[in-house]
């Protein structure tokens, strides 16, 4: 299958994901919610895209968005220079647009930190996904935990910072405390629904790997 530029969905859960419309007596609470949703959002979409690259034994064009090549000086992503396809389930092929683009992407997958082996038969890139050891697998979950913990962690960042932006606002535009209040219940419910979904992404990954 060929693989063709797109642009990336966000994730079901942030899509679905809406900031709670209260009754509040000032502008700033809801401009303060929104921008909490938005940041939490990139944090789970970050997270998203860091797993997608990660190398298992099966192949996934996924794991080459990273990658940029030197084209004519410029580094270029791998997805514009050529077209990608999934022939078998441990193999990806590259069909570059221009022949004498083969060494500078094979060049360019040699140099990245997925342990890949590419062959070049001059006139295509193939990269052959050799099976994970179980050894391998384990060192790929814990990896792909800490991304998890960091994607929290950045959620949490974001909500301390809504809690402060709240507490000022409190104070320079005189709103009421009730206000605050309600301000404060949902950022925790969006914090709480983020770190769910994280928690879900972590653990269909986990799943992926150690069931390949």
């Amino acid at each position: 299958m060929v693989h063709r530029p797109r642009h990336r969905h966000r994730s079901s859960f942030a899509a679905q994901t809406t900031v709670p419309q209260h009754a509040y007596t000032v502008m700033p609470i809801p401009a303060i919610l929104n921008d909490t949703q938005q940041r939490m959002s990139k944090a789970v979409e970050h997270l998203q895209q860091q797993l997608a690259r990660i190398r298992t034994g099966r192949a996934s064009v996924a794991m080459l968005d990273g990658i940029k090549v030197n084209y004519y000086g410029t580094p270029t992503p791998l997805q514009q220079v050529g077209s990608i396809s999934i022939p078998e389930p441990r193999m990806i092929v590259i069909q570059p647009w221009e022949r004498s683009m083969l060494s500078e992407i094979e060049k360019a997958i040699k140099a990245s930190d997925l342990g890949l082996n590419p062959t070049n038969d001059g006139a295509v890139i193939r990269i052959p996904i050799p099976p994970l050891t179980e050894e391998r697998r384990k060192e790929i979950v814990k990896s792909c935990g800490k991304m998890a913990e960091e994607a929290r962690i950045a959620v949490r960042q974001v909500r301390r910072d809504a809690m402060e932006q709240l507490k000022k606002a409190e104070k320079e535009e005189g709103f009421s405390e009730d206000d605050r209040r309600r301000a404060e219940e949902d950022v925790q419910r969006l914090t709480d629904r983020f770190i769910k979904e994280i928690d879900e992404i972590a653990k269909r990954k986990e799943q992926e790997i150690m069931n390949e």
